[in-house]
């Protein structure tokens, strides 16, 4: 339920944990119970260990669940939860399964309480947590299971978007010797493909079509794909547009980096070290040899965008946000965040992660972030209705806003 006033919307602002001008309504969450068979621990590309719950199956909130992740060593201890119990499971935000805890007086007798593991699952090497650290991490970084996330990553949807190279491939692929890191994808022989278990001709030939078209990834994309870390999509698009080729970003200096907007110390620090490591530059030297793309392509401009006019349908859209820069935040209907995101750059505009004095208007979707609307509250942000981005996209304007 909203105010449907955007004046009175802007009058009203924001808290820090939600927009005053609207309410949601929700059903609580279904809860069912399950067995607990076991906590296992996962490694991530990164090298985090995260331990995930291994239940009974159990249908709640639409679907049928298995496993749920526990986040890290403290949310276990903070849960109580141990191999064997009862415990109670629903879906956080009906989309993500969650253990609640476990229903006590069905507790075993000889439970005893479980505890992180000293040695990483899938390497053996020691797992290491900082002091003041809430997560548990593998440092080896030859470790296999990060090596398969690592590429799997690589291939995702949101990165190089690599049909049939999920991670059951992955891990095949790694097994046969045949992929050390996400570079060697490229590099893949046909034969050797046909020579794997469930891997006809048909098969290896779709994967190495699939491989090819890859190769023509914008590089912001293949920045996401590289998994450097604080580096996300809309960092990425404004590096990659500030320093459209591999070799500029691999060039500047991290004041260079930290230069670009939307970018800042942090991540230019991050993307400076991890271009600086030596099996880095290993990948991105045969990433050259392989024949991607490497460039960021200019965005698309109409005919008659410099004068201010319509777009075309041959020249793209009208540069509507041409120099300005629009936030989202929360889920808007009828868009990805990365289409969202998308949408303004088409046209001109910037879409930076934060709000600041230069931001114009802040998109407010489904589930927004608390930070982002108290911030545009204290700097007076303009606030537009999810459900009216086609209006700002269309006109450049705030909807109900001064033109």
């Amino acid at each position: 339920v909203k105010v449907d006033d955007l004046a009175l919307q802007r009058r009203l602002g924001a808290t820090s944990h939600a927009p005053r001008w609207a309410i949601a309504f929700k059903f609580p969450p279904e809860e069912r119970t399950t067995k607990l068979r076991d906590i296992m621990v996962s490694i991530g590309r990164t090298g985090r260990a995260t331990p995930f719950a291994v239940l009974e199956p159990v249908f709640v909130g639409g679907s049928t669940v298995g496993l749920a992740t526990l986040h890290n060593e403290d949310q276990v201890a903070l849960k109580n939860v141990r191999p064997g119990d009862t415990v109670v499971v629903r879906k956080a935000g009906d989309v993500i399964p969650e253990v609640v805890g476990p229903v006590l007086t069905e507790r075993p007798k000889r439970s005893r309480p479980w505890h992180f593991p000293a040695a990483c699952p899938s390497c053996g090497q020691p797992l290491i947590r900082l002091p003041g650290e809430s997560d548990t991490f593998c440092t080896n970084l030859e470790c296999p299971a990060q090596r398969v996330q690592r590429i799997v990553h690589f291939a995702s949807r949101g990165a190089m978007d690599i049909e049939g190279l999920g991670e059951k491939r992955v891990v095949q692929l790694v097994e046969a010797g045949l992929l050390a890191d996400p570079a060697d994808v490229y590099f893949l022989d046909r034969h050797k493909l046909i020579a794997l278990e469930r891997m006809a001709a048909v098969s290896a030939d779709n994967l190495l079509g699939a491989i090819e078209e890859s190769k023509d990834r914008p590089l912001s994309r293949l920045l996401v794909a590289l998994g450097i870390r604080h580096l996300g999509p809309t960092g990425a698009r404004a590096l990659a547009r500030a320093l459209p080729s591999l070799d500029a970003i691999v060039d500047a200096a991290p004041e260079a980096l930290a230069a670009v907007e939307g970018i800042g110390t942090v991540i230019a620090d991050s993307v400076a070290e991890f271009l600086a490591l030596p099996r880095n530059g290993v990948v991105v030297d045969k990433l050259r040899k392989a024949g991607l793309t490497l460039r960021e392509p200019a965005p698309a401009a109409s005919p008659s965008s410099a004068a201010g006019g319509g777009g075309g349908r041959s020249g793209g859209p009208a540069q509507t946000l041409a120099g300005k820069s629009v936030v989202v935040t929360g889920t808007l209907p009828g868009f990805t965040r990365e289409e969202a995101e998308e949408a303004i750059l088409a046209r001109g505009g910037k879409s930076p992660g934060s709000v600041s004095a230069k931001t114009f208007a802040v998109v407010v979707g489904t589930e927004p972030g608390t930070a982002k609307l108290s911030k545009a509250e204290e700097l007076g942000i303009p606030v537009v209705d999810g459900s009216r981005f086609g209006e700002l996209l269309e006109t450049g304007e705030v909807p109900g806003g001064p033109s």
